[in-house]
């Protein structure tokens, strides 16, 4: 079993970054800083990082906290700079960080052996609901009731399906297999530690490219059709569908806030609104949002401004997360947080976490969780069924 760290970001379409091999790391818990966080970016000034940001890191940013259930146990912040980052496309490997010599090269024949192969060994998990059925309908009344009264617009709720006793000898294997289910494009895997990230996310929270940052929040989830005609009604439903128009537009609204508090002035746009994306197991309504970055803006000053991902919050995004912390039963952790990298010359690119197993090895604990946004119009069966929708594809998937 390999003991140094993995990254391997995914877009599904034959390209590809696998960082791995010991370096410097930086981990925190809750007594961490954000600032520690930006020292070790400086320090490693001209290498590559790849790490990720849990969901609660929300609570030093915000002055918040999480006291939920919490099986998995993953630090709130985890980067590295590996020995090797590899640029993949198809079958051709390019060395951006690190050596081409036996170990590397070994190690990537390796990683790409069990992509290519497509014997996955079947699994037996045993997913049990965090909440049953009637505590999630009735929490949904009493956040409509939150959002009647005023207190929000908009809510991002969220259950927790978890395996006990679980043992993954063969991790490779199941993120391929997740991936084959989900063929999302910021899919990744990661590893450090007893800690794994099986990802299929077809989400971005945030790219920066040279001065401009990039945000492109879903809201809005449509199945796919069993059929081609079937598959047109449903993606055309989602389109025209005003509740899911609602969702997004109202986070739409938020991610500009955000990304005003580091832009230049009048630089903010939205360049889509409401487009509709079909990916393998589902139908997405994507907005993008993009602004130019005022002078001297460092990475934790944009985390600052923009983190968690309001997609994954509700607005407005403070009340949101205490009640959050309120109505839901496990805590989130990595989940709803970000995975991605920073480039020597400081661009940066990270997901959403969603559509995503986590495990730990030494708990023996393995988690997926889903959750869709609640407004007004929310009918709380039907929210439950978007949770199915979106989860049932990778909780029946994982197991054939």
């Amino acid at each position: 079993m390999v003991q140094f760290p993995i990254v391997y970001l995914n877009s599904n379409d034959g390209t590809g970054v696998l960082a791995f091999g010991e370096g410097e790391k930086f981990v925190f818990k809750r007594n961490g800083k954000i600032e520690d966080l930006q020292s070790f970016i400086e320090q490693h000034k001209g290498n590559y990082l790849y790490g990720y940001l849990s969901y609660d890191l929300k609570n030093q940013i915000h002055g918040l906290k999480s006291e939920n259930s919490d099986g998995l146990l993953f630090p709130e912040t985890f980067f590295w700079n590996p020995k090797y980052v590899v640029n993949l496309h198809k079958e051709n490997v390019e060395f951006l960080q690190g050596e081409k010599n036996s170990e590397s090269l070994d190690f990537i024949s390796q990683f790409l052996e069990e992509e290519t192969d497509q014997n996955f060994h079947p699994h037996n998990f045993n997913f049990q609901p965090r909440i049953s059925k009637t505590e999630y309908l009735d929490k949904v009344l009493q956040i409509k009731e939150q959002i009647q009264q005023g207190n929000i617009y908009e809510l991002n709720f969220c259950q927790e399906f978890y395996a006990e006793n679980v043992d993954i000898p063969y991790e490779f294997d199941t993120y391929f297999k997740l991936n084959k289910i989900t063929q999302a494009p910021y899919s990744s895997y990661f590893k450090f530690g007893e800690f794994d990230v099986f990802c299929g996310s077809p989400e971005r929270f945030l790219k920066k490219e040279a001065n401009k940052l990039f945000s492109q929040p879903i809201k809005g989830t449509a199945p796919r059709g069993v059929t081609e005609e079937e598959d047109l009604i449903l993606k055309n439903n989602l389109s025209t569908d005003p509740k899911e128009r609602a969702e997004n537009i109202m986070i739409v609204d938020l991610v500009r806030n955000d990304l005003s508090r580091v832009a230049a002035v009048n630089s903010v746009q939205v360049d889509e609104l409401c487009e509709i994306y079909s990916f393998e197991t589902v139908h997405q309504m994507i907005s993008s949002i993009s602004c130019e970055l005022k002078k001297d803006v460092n990475f934790t000053d944009i985390l600052k401004a923009t983190f968690p991902m309001g997609s994954m919050t509700g607005a407005p995004k403070l009340r949101a997360m205490e009640l959050i912390e309120e109505f839901e039963s496990f805590k989130r952790g990595l989940y709803s947080g970000s995975i991605g990298y920073i480039a020597p010359n400081g661009d940066f690119d990270f997901n959403v976490v969603i559509r995503t197993l986590l495990y730990n090895q030494k708990e023996r604990y393995l988690s997926c969780s889903v959750g869709g946004a609640i407004t007004i119009q929310s009918d709380p069966e039907k929210e439950y069924q978007e949770c199915l929708v979106k989860v049932k594809r990778i909780l029946d998937g994982i197991n054939e």
